[in-house]
């Protein structure tokens, strides 16, 4: 790279990641955006692949105009060489070489003082190298999924899963669906779902709808989220998808495939009331119970976490200098959020990659944004939670831990036979956690069933990484090439 340019390189090509990207490429930073997926636009705006010529993907959308935007800018800054897009990356660990940055001077970017360490296509074999001055982290979040009876039929999906093969593939997984949990992503998957021609036969959500009327003033503030959810209250009604609030599944039901699900109501401690299950026949559960910040790359630089967030200042940067966070990494709060919280990011670091200080005036419509939202999620998490006694739910057969195939009884062994009183003495003693996933699925679960606070888990590396990989890191003819 031939660029004198300061050099920042974004990861996550998701809201805040394309936001962050934009703000920096227009304020003279070479950016080098990477993402693992085949096409830029993260979750929230997943494209179908091309192949399928999808005829109206908005349909699937919402604030279409705004992804549009992204995407027209993002395509200005890659063709005049402001940014390259490296797609297909998946991004294992960013090392920080700590004596350039501690000794450069103030107002002097130090050149390479990151590489970003990652692994291409879907084979995830080949390694690639991106070297660059500052990292932008906007790596958004992933699902919870506690665990209950039959939670591992075939035909039990997230909520999110769900909604990804809709999105990316225009495909679904069955004919009937229920969508159940809790949270605002129901809504989204429910309709899109329906729209889809999928019979919704029930969105189940666990939250009580009293609970919103004690968040009144806070949701009032942003009637454009309200106007949204009234939206998708008319859609549920015009495809007749019946809602079942205070609500939990209590089992699913099937051998080669699911069959049916059985709900039941909830009382005002969250325990489900004896009585009042019911059957309801469906191939497809597609379930969710709120989403959890990635924060593996965070944790691997040493930034500090706030409880499960990475804790940023008012420019979003971290405390560790030339890392800047944003997005649902730094908390959960939808797209609206990390489009404001990634233009902040992005012309901070640009303003201080090439030695000015930033002026907060250019962002503070976004940082009003943000404020607002930041009020708005936080009333909405007090809402939407999970059952109180969603661990009663789990029996001892159940399978907490899908990758190591560890049940609830194995668990429950742990704490009350063995003492065990934290995830990690749990993992050492009945391997929860030690599959594939590393703990990102199982570990809210073990946490509830040991009744301790869920705690990052520091890993070394984000994903798994070939020894041979790890063998050739630092070599340097692998830093990727441009695409």
């Amino acid at each position: 790279m031939t660029d004198d340019r300061p050099h920042l390189a974004v990861i996550g090509a998701g809201p805040a990641g394309l936001a962050a990207t934009v703000a920096a490429a227009a304020h003279g930073v070479h950016v080098t955006l990477i993402d693992s997926a085949a096409r830029a636009g993260g979750q929230f705006y997943r494209q179908p692949a091309a192949e399928l010529n999808a005829g109206r993907p908005q349909a699937l959308h919402h604030q279409w105009r705004t992804w549009e935007r992204l995407k027209d800018a993002l395509a200005h800054h890659v063709e005049a060489g402001h940014v390259r897009l490296l797609t297909d990356h998946h991004v294992w660990l960013v090392e920080r070489r700590l004596n350039q940055w501690l000794n450069q001077r103030a107002g002097d970017a130090d050149r390479n003082a990151f590489t970003v360490h990652a692994l291409l296509g879907p084979e995830q074999e080949t390694p690639a190298e991106v070297r660059a001055d500052a990292v932008l982290l906007a790596t958004g979040g992933y699902e919870k999924v506690l665990p209950f009876p039959g939670w591992t039929v075939p035909g039990v999906l997230t909520a999110g899963g769900a909604q990804a093969m809709l999105k990316g593939t225009l495909a679904v997984s069955g004919r009937t669906a229920v969508v159940a949990g809790t949270g605002p992503l129901l809504l989204p998957v429910a309709t899109g779902l329906a729209a889809a021609g999928v019979e919704v036969a029930a969105l189940v959500e666990s939250a009580d709808p009293k609970a919103f009327v004690r968040r009144t003033r806070a949701l009032a503030a942003q009637p454009g989220k309200v106007a949204e959810g009234a939206q998708y209250a008319a859609q549920l009604l015009r495809h007749r998808v019946r809602l079942l609030t205070r609500h939990t599944v209590v089992a699913a039901h099937g051998d080669e495939r699911l069959e049916a699900v059985t709900v039941a109501t909830l009382d005002t401690d969250g325990r489900v009331r004896p009585g009042t299950e019911r059957r309801i026949a469906c191939d497809t559960l597609a379930v969710g119970h709120g989403m959890l910040p990635h924060t593996d790359l965070a944790e691997t630089l040493g930034c500090r976490l706030d409880g499960i967030d990475v804790q940023v200042d008012d420019e979003q940067r971290t405390d560790v200098p030339g890392v800047w966070a944003a997005g649902e990494t730094t908390g959960i709060g939808g797209a609206a959020l990390s489009l404001a919280e990634g233009h902040i990011a992005g012309r901070s670091a640009a303003a201080r990659l090439n030695g000015t200080e930033p002026d907060p005036r250019t962002w503070a419509p976004a940082a009003k944004s943000r404020t607002k939202l930041r009020e708005f999620f936080a009333a909405l998490d007090t809402v939407y939670a999970p059952p109180a006694r969603w661990t009663d739910l789990v029996t001892d057969d159940t399978v907490v831990c899908r990758c190591e195939e560890v049940t609830g009884g194995a668990v429950r062994e742990a704490v009350d036979g063995l003492g065990a009183g934290d995830i990690r003495t749990v993992k050492l003693l009945t391997r929860a956690g030690m599959g594939w996933c590393q703990g990102r699925m199982c570990g809210p679960a073990v946490a509830g069933l040991a009744g301790c606070e869920l705690t990052p888990s520091r890993r070394p590396f984000a994903r798994p990484v070939p020894l041979g990989v790890l063998a050739r890191a630092g070599e340097p003819e692998s830093e990727a090439e441009p695409e």
